[in-house]
């Protein structure tokens, strides 16, 4: 594995301010690369099947950040599920295995780089390939490639200490912020038949009150109006991400002791967001590649009735010109985007709040044991730094976390699911998942934020 990129373990501990000039490093150069256009290729105008996946992938379409951090999570789930399945085994706490694990992970990630990046250039999402020729095909596929091996280093780099965080975290809540920023304050102006307004809510909601004389029936297209962002979603928006960061705080403590040093006593705290965002980020995932293979299936063989059961597609819908699932699985299994297509269809809203509850759920109680964090594992982490709860013995510590954990992984799931439904039912900027995703994410950062300030007595140091 010594061919592949690799940023050393730090020799010396990092001071914070360090680590924040290189987080704001990393942060810097994945924007300059989401605002590089690809070179050789001919048009970018087509329907963009992964138009559903991209908030979760931190990707720009036509730009060297076409793939995102794709590669990467499919790398490491894939990695992840294969350890806890016990197809390959791998001890953490031996070093060896461990950079192994790491190295065969960025072999995997840049392997799936390759691959993505050439079957989007035969697909012909970069204009048709007779037309690209050979070398602007292979030069494409050779930005991609190069593209993701950055993003690989940038994420090590942090996931190593020199920064704060994960890159994956941080390009996450980076690209989900910059969507719900620019809905909000963009100046474009566009026209869809009701004459020339501007595209951000808030920039919309000023000008209706400047240009309207009829100021209460300016308010109302402001806060009302469709197809294009308004305040309602906005004030929905935030609205979400306090309900986030209020159950955020949600958990239960379980005192813990030291069986060597007497009086050395703590807590394991179980949170009620046990594994955090991976049950939704898993679920959209599995939802997205079923968007891109009902979309490849319809436009070649649309008379089909098995593929129309999958998925129907029109092209005339929101955003950008993107295709929209009208019927089928694909439509089923999608957000109804306000309370107006709740009521037109009521069947459309509970199939997809039973699919998103159940599969949530699914995930989240799924990941804890092959992630290493089930009830079993977290005994044995316990029980090998001499920890114990009291009133109890050690192997009957178990027992007792099997009273907490599974309950708080699948009752968690079900919670972000929810929230996630919630979030798409009221219109929130972002999608459901994509503000789900920025909030875990920032909260993530301000308790790496508030763990340091503790450490340091000051954040200026």
């Amino acid at each position: 594995m010594a061919f592949l990129p690799d940023v050393e373990q730090p020799t010396r501990k990092i001071p914070f301010r360090e680590k924040v000039m290189w987080t704001a490093i990393t942060l810097f150069i994945f924007l300059v690369c989401c605002q590089i256009p690809l070179y050789g290729i001919k048009s970018s105008e087509s329907s963009d099947p992964f138009y559903w996946s991209r908030v979760i992938l931190a990707s720009n379409r036509g730009t060297l950040m076409e793939l995102g951090i794709g590669p990467i999570v499919t790398s490491g789930l894939v990695m992840q599920l294969l350890a806890g399945a016990k197809i390959i085994e791998v001890d953490q706490g031996i070093k060896e295995d461990r950079a192994l694990f790491s190295g065969v992970q960025k072999l995997f990630g840049i392997i799936i780089t390759i691959g993505q990046g050439s079957a989007y250039v035969f697909s012909g999402m970069y204009g048709d390939v007779r037309d690209l020729g050979a070398g602007n095909a292979l030069l494409i596929v050779i930005q991609l490639g190069f593209a993701g091996i950055i993003v690989l280093v940038l994420d090590e780099l942090l996931q190593k200490g020199y920064g704060l965080g994960s890159g994956i975290s941080l390009f996450i809540a980076t690209n989900i912020c910059e969507t719900i920023v620019w809905k909000a304050l963009s100046p474009t102006t566009i026209n869809i038949g009701r004459g020339t307004e501007f595209e951000g809510a808030l920039i919309a909601l000023a000008h209706l009150l400047i240009t309207k004389t009829d100021k209460v029936r300016a308010l109302k297209e402001a806060f009302y109006r469709q197809n294009l962002p308004n305040v309602t979603n906005l004030l929905a928006t935030v609205l979400v991400f306090m309900i986030v960061i209020y159950f955020q705080g949600f958990r239960v403590n379980i005192p813990v002791k030291n069986l060597r040093q007497r009086g050395q006593a703590g807590s394991y705290p179980i949170k009620l967001f046990y594994t955090s965002n991976i049950p939704i980020i898993l679920q959209t995932a599995l939802v997205s590649n079923l968007y891109f293979v009902s979309q490849l299936l319809y436009k070649r063989f649309s008379r089909n009735i098995f593929v129309n059961l999958l998925g129907v597609w029109h092209d005339a819908g929101r955003g950008s010109g993107q295709s929209i699932p009208v019927g089928g699985l694909a439509y089923y299994i999608s957000p109804p985007y306000n309370f107006a297509e709740i009521a037109a269809d009521p069947i459309h809203a509970i199939v997809y709040l039973v699919f998103i509850l159940t599969t949530c759920a699914l995930f989240s109680k799924t990941w804890i044991e092959v992630s290493g964090s089930s009830s079993r594992d977290v005994a044995k982490q316990l029980q090998s730094q001499q920890m114990t709860i009291p009133g109890h013995r050690s192997h009957e510590m178990k027992k007792t976390l099997d009273r907490y954990i599974p309950t708080a992984a699948a009752f968690g799931g079900l919670c972000i699911g929810a929230l996630s439904v919630f979030a798409d039912f009221m219109g929130a900027i972002g999608s459901g998942t994509g503000i789900l995703l920025a909030v875990t994410i920032i909260y993530q950062y301000f308790e790496i934020f508030t763990k340091e300030k503790a450490e340091l007595g000051s954040i200026f140091f």
